[in-house]
């Protein structure tokens, strides 16, 4: 954001009311317009002076004070001049914050007149030529990564490009790109998080899958992370069409009465209508029992839909919930060749008929499915048993979704079955080589997702993961395209770049992962026998998992309802036991032991947007117990560091670790503005780290090994 420089003795300072940035991207040229509302709040007439950072390299266009009737004069200022500038204004206010956009050009000007308890705008329009890599184009909009900083921002941004765009992705903010004839548009209008606006678009190309990778080379020498971003691949001009095997499965028990009933039979319809010719479908009812349409899917035609709009209209509700009887009818059918075959299942409530035990129905389903259905689970409501629907869903390569309280169930259902038009690639498999065709599988690890969904048509996908070495690999995905087994070859180099979105991408995934994998400890303790062989705290593997995700959350700063606590006043540098007996004790309390209601479903949902994370979450949201939305302070992301908040001071998360290993050497004072203040900043922009510097004072970092107090 910019600052503002109020003259002496005002009543009140200048303030930046919002920011509106309008931004034009032809290919690798991008126009961006900052309309920047400022308010003075005194009684009298003021002068401010701003200063705006702006990527290196970009040139002014216009600069003007809207309604003004004039042009104003400013330029562009190259990097090293801006960096004085912020040296100077940080020398006379002591505050560092500033300088987190050392390493950035700015355009510097006065403001004036600005009229008393009035508003006034300025507009500033400057141009930039954007780098493309591996069909990849990235834009940046800077902006501030301070938690305190609640400048109101909006950004609608344009982009067009040359042969069309195959996929659009924002590492840093939430997005719902819309395509247009030409491009791409993306619009951003309120509670926008903190830090840079980074948006990237993927060039469509006709003879090869369009990917590309991003990395952060890791401290250590020859390891880093990679982030895989690629669109689904085109179908093959003359390959047949994968077709769609639906097998919709509808809960009729009696808590299903009255409007969700309703909505579930409109839903039906519309998943039955939406069918091409030549696809498949069934239906299955079941409360006690089970009801068929048809013993196997039959082919979707004309007669067979009339067939269908009969049986769904006719679905009554009464008596109990035979979950295990209707998985074992949809999964049981036989199977053909060259489908997708899917089940869409559907309940509101938990197993209270025939085999109910969590454990036992998942071994069941794994057992019997040998067709490899993907099994998309819909929890109606709160009252049922959400980690079963979820490893349901996890176990078959497909997702959960949960409908909750005053949602719609058909809007949710129609959803998902939109977004399962156009299979383009069944079963895809990755594997890593050397460019000698020797598999590679030791140099990369801890890939999130670890086994790769159906491709539709539009899908975006995205893999993190670790890698060691600096030798160039080739990542090969092969699947069945309907035809063909076919394989996509993406090479990749690890090379030295400085993304630090990646590595905590990587680790809100991973955690994500590995809390799935104590809710699914969970299962050997759940009725009907709780306890009968089950799992506690003190269990080996619930300890190991425990100990990997309070490491991870300590070193990434991404914190959970779990590990919320992390950042309470001096917690995170407790000893690692005690952090450690205390998550566990969080993770045995609710996500071992709580298998349903409200306080259930919010941690699957929340379970589910960590392992399928596409942007960061630098405020740690969270949904709560009571399905509210939370916020964790007291901890900050800056770049690929964490600091949490002690007492007045902001310090390094790697201090933890220090200090219990007894390692807690005074840190070196520091005076802000000093020489070897203004070093260290240097040191910080070289390795794109200045960010932390939004912090402000009372700063205690480590660098280059060394321990920092600035003040």
């Amino acid at each position: 954001m910019p600052h503002v420089r109020p003259v002496p003795r005002s009543l009140g300072p200048v303030e930046v009311r919002r920011i509106d940035a309008a931004v034009d991207l032809k290919d690798q040229v991008g126009h961006t317009s900052l309309t920047i509302t400022f308010f003075n709040p005194a009684g009298h007439q003021q002068e401010g002076g701003v200063l705006l950072p702006v990527p290196a390299g970009a040139g002014l266009k216009s600069f003007a004070m809207e309604g003004g009737g004039k042009e104003l004069k400013a330029d562009i200022l190259p990097v090293q001049k801006a960096r004085e500038i912020y040296n100077q204004i940080v020398a006379q206010s002591k505050d560092p914050a500033i300088l987190e956009f050392a390493g950035y050009g700015a355009v510097s000007s006065s403001v004036f007149p600005i009229p008393p308890r009035s508003e006034c705008r300025l507009r500033i329009v400057y141009e930039e030529l954007l780098q493309e890599e591996s069909s990849r184009i990235d834009y940046v909009l800077p902006r501030s990564e301070s938690h305190d900083c609640r400048v109101k921002w909006s950004v609608d941004a344009n982009w067009e490009v040359k042969g069309g765009v195959a996929t659009t992705y924002s590492p840093s903010h939430e997005i719902s790109p819309v395509k247009t004839d030409k491009g791409v548009h993306v619009s951003l209008k309120k509670n926008m998080e903190p830090g840079p606006f980074r948006l990237s678009v993927l060039r469509r190309r006709k003879k090869a899958a369009a990917a590309s990778f991003l990395t952060h080379h890791g401290e250590k020498n020859g390891e880093g992370y990679f982030l895989l971003l690629m669109a689904a691949p085109d179908r093959k001009r003359n390959a047949r069409p994968l077709r769609r095997e639906v097998t919709l499965v509808i809960d009729r028990s009696g808590s299903m009465a009255g409007e969700k009933m309703d909505q579930v039979r409109t839903a039906a319809l519309q998943i039955v209508e939406g069918l091409e010719d030549g696809e498949y479908f069934n239906l299955i009812t079941y409360n006690e029992g089970v009801d068929l349409f048809s013993s196997k899917p039959v082919l979707s035609d004309r007669g067979s839909k009339v067939r269908a709009r009969k049986f769904i209209r006719e679905i009554r509700v009464s008596g109990g919930t035979n979950i295990d009887g209707a998985l074992k009818a949809a999964i049981s059918q036989p199977v053909r060749e060259g489908v997708v075959p899917m089940v869409l299942f559907l309940t509101d409530g938990l197993p209270t008929i025939g085999e109910t035990s969590e454990r036992k129905i998942r071994e069941k389903v794994r057992l019997l499915n040998s067709g490899q259905r993907r099994i998309f689970t819909f929890g109606v409501g709160v009252d049922v048993n959400t980690p079963l629907l979820s490893s349901l869903a996890d176990d078959s390569r497909a997702l959960p979704t949960y409908v909750l309280p005053g949602e719609t169930v058909e809007v949710k259902v129609a959803s998902v079955f939109r977004k399962l038009r156009g299979p383009v690639l069944g079963f895809p498999e990755l594997k890593v080589f050397t460019r000698e065709g020797k598999q590679a599988s030791h140099l990369v690890s801890d890939l999130v997702p670890g086994r790769l969904p159906d491709f539709f048509a539009g899908d975006q996908v995205i893999v993190t993961g670790r890698y060691r070495g600096a030798e160039p690999l080739e990542f090969r995905i092969t699947g069945h395209d309907g035809t063909a087994r076919r394989t996509l070859a993406l090479p990749f180099k690890a090379g030295s770049g400085r993304n630090p979105f990646v590595p905590r991408l990587w680790a809100m995934r991973r955690i994500g992962v590995l809390t799935s994998a104590l809710r699914d400890l969970g299962a050997e303790s759940s009725p009907p026998n709780p306890g009968a062989g089950g799992v506690d705290r003190d269990d080996p593997r619930v300890r190991e998992l425990v100990d990997e995700i309070v490491r991870l959350s300590t070193e990434y700063g991404v914190l959970s309802e779990y590990t919320a606590f992390l950042a309470l006043e001096g917690e995170v540098f407790s000893s690692r036991k005690k952090r450690v007996s205390r998550a566990a004790e969080n993770y045995d309390r609710r996500g071992l032991k709580t298998r349903s209601g409200a306080s259930s479903v919010n941690q699957d949902l929340n379970l589910w947007s960590q392992r399928q994370s596409e942007s960061l979450n630098r405020r740690n949201y969270y949904v709560d117990e009571e399905l509210n939305l939370q916020e964790i302070e007291n901890v900050a992301q800056c770049a690929d560091m964490t600091f949490f908040r002690r007492g007045s001071q902001w310090v390094d998360a790697r201090l933890a670790a220090r200090e219990e290993e007894g390692e807690g050497a005074p840190a070196r004072e520091i005076k802000i503005g000093s020489k070897e203040f203004n070093q260290l900043v240097d040191r910080l922009v070289r390795k794109q780290r200045q960010s932390c510097l939004a912090l402000g004072r009372n700063l205690e970092l480590v660098v280059d090994g060394v321990r920092y107090q600035i003040k």
